[in-house]
């Protein structure tokens, strides 16, 4: 598996009114490191040809997030079957062991030409490395 990080450092627009970072802010976060990982491995020919959409997200919160905590955001797709891809999102207060959430979403793979879902190719798995 091949996955991607990047840190992000909760702002006070990131809080709900109980002051943790806001259950929709984790999703854009989900969707933005997604749509990040998917730019950084794929090729043009590939987002020519197809694009990703989301059929769910499954998020699990272990402990809140504050003003302040610099969160690092790691993503990987460990598996993939048919046009559906499941990746997984944590969410870390620093160390692996400090994970404070974590998301598995499945996304499908929707041909561009015909609009509908479609078999995820032998060349996309491989840039995932499943």
């Amino acid at each position: 598996m091949k996955s991607f990080s990047k840190d992000v450092t909760v702002i006070g627009s990131d809080l709900d009114e109980l002051n943790h970072v806001n259950n929709i802010r984790y999703l854009q976060w989900v969707q933005e490191i997604s749509k990040a990982h998917w730019s950084y491995l794929s090729e043009a020919k590939f987002n020519a040809s197809y694009y990703w959409v989301v059929r769910s997200h499954q998020i699990t919160y272990y402990k809140p997030a504050l003003l302040g905590n610099v969160l690092t955001i790691n993503t990987y797709v460990p598996e993939g079957k048919g046009p559906i891809s499941k990746r997984v999102v944590e969410f870390y207060l620093g160390q692996p062991e400090n994970k404070i959430a974590r998301c598995e979403t499945d996304w499908i793979l929707i041909d561009h030409r015909t609009g509908k879902p479609c078999r995820i190719p032998k060349e996309i798995q491989d840039l995932f490395g499943y």
